[in-house]
């Protein structure tokens, strides 16, 4: 591994804002499989690097989600003598130095950069949030996007739905009810988003309920999706109007999952 894979592999992970533990072997004597300073990242459903492979990374592996999936999770040092613990033939040991990077901004998927898209971006750029802003119109982006945000062009913009961490939060505001239709679907069987929200009226709604469940998607994962999208009381027809109606029930819906955490 180079010097600095494990650096543009943080940096990737932060774009996504997804959490991550870094696990380094900050210290090791005798027959060991990597040498110190030799790195690994971790995240809940992937690693990146290697430490040396064996015994001892699926230990380091267990014990760096355990750490990201408790509710305080903090900087740990641990020495595994990999003989008498672990069972390697390399008879050393190593101690490893776990340190998490938690993401607690929630990252916000917005799947349109039209009219409304826009305005969302701008007003969700000024919360503690992070922002991942797909189109596959690339003349619709602005020149300057503001803090925060990550633009993707993408052909198929439902392809992008997979690879966006556990826990996001989904906006859908595409020029192209086909292209909703199949977003919504996507997002849906992942199950595992902590918000979606579709724009549309209450017909548009029947309609994508009707088709989606003929796709086999439950009546309970459907009750989940926000369509009509936005606050209820928050009115309007106008780009900004809607946009404050979306972040405010981002909002509520962030601020909730806080409050249940504290």
């Amino acid at each position: 591994m180079q010097h600095d894979e494990w650096l543009m592999t943080l940096n990737d992970l932060q774009q996504r804002g997804e959490s991550c533990v870094l696990v380094t072997v900050v210290e090791h004597h005798g027959s060991t499989p990597r040498d110190s300073g030799s790195k690994m990242v971790v995240t809940a459903d992937r690693c990146y690097h290697t430490i040396g492979g064996g015994n001892l990374e699926f230990q380091a592996l267990a014990q760096a989600r355990t750490l990201l999936h408790s509710a305080a999770p903090t900087t740990r040092l641990e020495r595994f003598p990999l003989a008498a613990r672990l069972g390697q033939c390399c008879g050393g040991s190593a101690t490893l130095l776990f340190e998490p990077l938690v993401q607690r901004q929630p990252l916000i998927a917005v799947f349109g950069a039209g009219h409304v898209g826009r305005a969302l971006v701008n007003l969700l750029a000024t919360l503690p949030c992070r922002i991942h802003w797909v189109d596959s119109r690339a003349a619709e982006f602005p020149a300057t996007l503001p803090p925060g945000v990550v633009q993707q062009v993408a052909e198929e913009p439902e392809e992008v739905v997979a690879g966006l961490p556990p826990g996001s939060y989904f906006v859908v505001l595409t020029h192209d009810h086909p292209l909703d239709l199949a977003l919504s679907e996507r997002i849906l069987r992942r199950g595992d988003f902590r918000y979606f929200g579709l724009i549309g009226s209450a017909t548009k709604r029947k309609r994508f309920d009707y088709r989606l469940s003929g796709k086999g998607i439950s009546e309970a994962s459907l009750q989940r999706m926000r369509c009509p999208i936005g606050l209820p009381d928050v009115t309007g027809k106008l780009p900004a109007e809607i946009a404050v109606a979306i972040a405010g029930e981002i909002i509520a819906c962030y601020q909730a999952d806080r409050k249940n955490l504290a």
